[in-house]
């Protein structure tokens, strides 16, 4: 066990370095910083992002994601071996705190008694990550970030290949995001396409029929795109509430509705993203 272990419970990993101050300098990756914050800190060109949970964390490396430090309370410390091992033979510091300690810390509780600072990834272009795909769902200016994960859950589970977020779109890597999706945020080839809704012509120019799921007199029916679905298919999700942009609307090849009953008229947008994927799925 490592400098700073005052305190510390028996049984703990050799090489841990234990944590009990909430502002020690050296877990200052986790002071309650908002995500913005975090993706300036230290790291200007990429800056960081948090993954919480053996499996998040497992995923995003498996992504080849670069882990910056590890946080975990004493018993995972023990018990999630397959992390804290690799993580120390790499030279990776692996910080252990209470779970008291570690909430005042990051603002929040650990429900899963780990999390990981990684290192964000360059953001590969629009046409590297569409490339081969069939499927492709675009998230326009969702603000909300359970809805961005959970759509990104779904793309996972029902076939789309790819994902596009807009510029004013919220961040797949905030924490939230991350944890909402199961990790799936890191399975899923994604990207940020910009300009937009200038990209739907990029999209077009990449062999994309362009579907705008919205509410509109010359709607056809989710039914009818999936009897007639195009071989490459770019399907827009818009923003809660407003849904997509006109201009966005306007700019796509055709526009799509969901049937409702019961004198309902949409769905949220991560229940709708379910929906579509499923049944636009590629055969």
């Amino acid at each position: 066990m490592s400098a700073g272990t005052t305190g510390a419970p028996e049984g703990l990993p050799d090489g841990v370095q234990w944590i009990e101050d909430p502002r020690d300098e050296r877990v200052r990756d986790y002071f309650q910083l908002t995500d913005v914050a975090l993706r300036r800190v230290l790291e200007p060109a990429e800056g960081l992002y948090l993954a919480e949970s053996d499996k998040v964390i497992r995923r995003a490396l498996a992504a080849g994601h670069r882990m910056r430090s590890l946080l975990l309370t004493p018993r995972w410390a023990s018990e999630l071996t397959g992390l804290v091992a690799p993580a120390l033979a790499d030279g990776i510091p692996v910080y252990v705190g209470s779970a008291g300690v570690i909430e005042e810390m990051t603002g929040f509780h650990l429900h899963r008694g780990a999390i990981a600072a990684m290192h964000r990834p360059t953001m590969p272009s629009v046409e590297s990550v569409v490339a081969g795909a069939r499927r492709v769902a675009v998230l326009e200016d969702i603000v909300d970030h359970t809805n961005v994960g959970a759509a990104f859950r779904s793309a996972a589970a029902l076939g789309v290949d790819a994902v596009l977020v807009t510029p004013r779109c919220a961040d797949p890597l905030y924490r939230r995001s991350v944890r909402v999706s199961m990790g799936t945020v890191f399975q899923v080839p994604w990207t940020r396409i910009d300009p937009w809704p200038h990209g739907v012509e990029m999209l077009r120019g990449l062999g994309f029929t362009v579907a705008a799921l919205a509410l509109s007199d010359d709607a056809v029916s989710l039914e009818e795109l999936e009897r007639r679905a195009p071989e490459r298919l770019a399907l827009v999700l818009g923003t809660e509430g407003d849904g997509l942009s006109r201009q966005t609307v306007d700019a796509a090849d055709l526009v799509v509705r969901i049937p409702m009953g019961g004198g309902v008229d949409s769905l949220n947008v991560a229940a709708a993203s379910a929906v579509a994927f499923w049944a636009v799925r590629a055969r």
